[in-house]
Formats: structure tokens, sequence, C-alpha cells
């Protein structure tokens, strides 16, 4: 599972640096080097980029999964360069620059927009899935392992709808209809009596933000 991220534009980077004459930039090398939106590679270039618009780089590092806990210890390794940053420009999801801002007192910077979380294709390497929009309601015990919640444009828990045609979705016929495909895995598991389940309409309080969860010990 990959938080899938891509490159905000240059301009948007620039304004959000503007009176930041010395940068630090922070890559991740977990979920932005897949994405090639914020791995080694692609935070050298940024350096570069800075370099050539007149801002000094101070020090730039890329943390293996900058939204854990583990990424206090490697800002820690780098405090005296960050102390001598007015800005941190950091190369990862928004859960990595959320936490990155919970350590330093710079101003800290997002070089990335976030998308969704998702999957790499297994036939079609470097493209991404969207697989759980975390709607706090899993159907997939139903639905054979597959998300309509997710997979289907209209999110259609009750599907499908009348639109599909040859096996492909009505709203973008280059993709399979959700419901074609769950067909064909209950029907492949001998378990097509799930199709005859009623969901329940989708109480959308349980996607109200900000959530919060708890772990009995």
């Amino acid at each position: 599972m990959y938080a899938i991220t891509k490159q905000k534009p240059g301009e948007e980077i620039t304004d959000s640096l503007a009176g930041a004459q010395k940068v630090y930039i922070i890559g991740c090398g977990t979920c932005s080097t897949a994405c090639h939106t914020g791995g080694k590679a692609e935070v050298i270039d940024m350096k570069k980029r800075l370099q050539e618009m007149g801002k000094t780089v101070v020090g730039w590092m890329v943390i293996p999964t900058p939204c854990d806990s583990l990424t206090k210890f490697a800002v820690e390794e780098e405090a005296d360069k960050l102390k001598q940053a007015d800005a941190v420009l950091v190369m990862a999801c928004a859960y990595g620059v959320q936490n990155i801002a919970s350590l330093v007192d710079n101003a800290v910077i997002p070089a990335l927009d976030s998308l969704f979380f998702g999957m790499e294709d297994a036939n079609s390497p470097g493209q991404f899935n969207e697989v759980c929009l975390q709607c706090g309601e899993c159907v997939l015990a139903s639905t054979g392992g597959i998300c309509p919640v997710t997979i289907c444009p209209k999110g259609l828990v009750n599907g499908p709808c009348g639109g599909t045609k040859d096996g492909k979705c009505e709203v973008d016929p280059t993709k399979d209809c959700a419901w074609t495909l769950i067909y064909n895995r209950l029907k492949k598991q001998g378990r097509l009596n799930q199709m005859r389940k009623v969901q329940k309409p989708k109480n959308y309080q349980a996607m109200t933000h900000p959530r919060r969860g708890s772990v009995k010990a």
C-alpha cells in the first residue's frame, strides 16, 4: 500500500518558499520513492532547482518513512543543519509533512500533493490503483474482497447499475465494471448468494473528519 502523490507546480513551491533563503529538503524512501515524486533522485533534482533560484540548500536527507515515529531520530541527527534553515521542504505525503512539522520549529512546506492510498498494478508497473476509501463500513466480506465504494465511480454498494455494458463501466468505458468483477470473483468462489445481500445505505457520518480511534491493550 502506498500514499500516491504528485509534485506541486514549481510556481506554488516558489510562492510557499518566498522569504526563505535557506532551505533543508526531506524526501521519502518509501511511497514517494515508488511514485518518483520524492526519492533520492527527486530530492537531488529539487536541490538543483532551488539553487538555480538563488536559494541555499543547507542539507537534505531521504527518510525511510517520514510518517512514522522513528522519524524523530533522523531529525535529531540533522538538528544542527535544520536549525540553519528558514524552511524545511518535505517531499512526502501529507502524513509525512505533518509528522515533520510536529518535530521541528521551522516553517514546513509540502512539495507534493497527496492523492490517494493505492497499490501498484501487477500488470502495469508504475501504475497505482486506489484500493480503500477508509469509509469506516467495510463490505469486503460480501463482495469477494473487491471494494465497490472505491472501484465503482458511483460508489454503489448494491450494484450493478443499469449502465454497465460488456463488463465495462458507463462512467469510464476503459475500466471494468466493479460489480462485474465482484460477480466473477464470487462465482469462482461459489458464493454468488452474497450478491443477494442488501447493504444498508452508507453512513457518511463514519467518514466525518477529523476521525479518531482507539486500540484496547
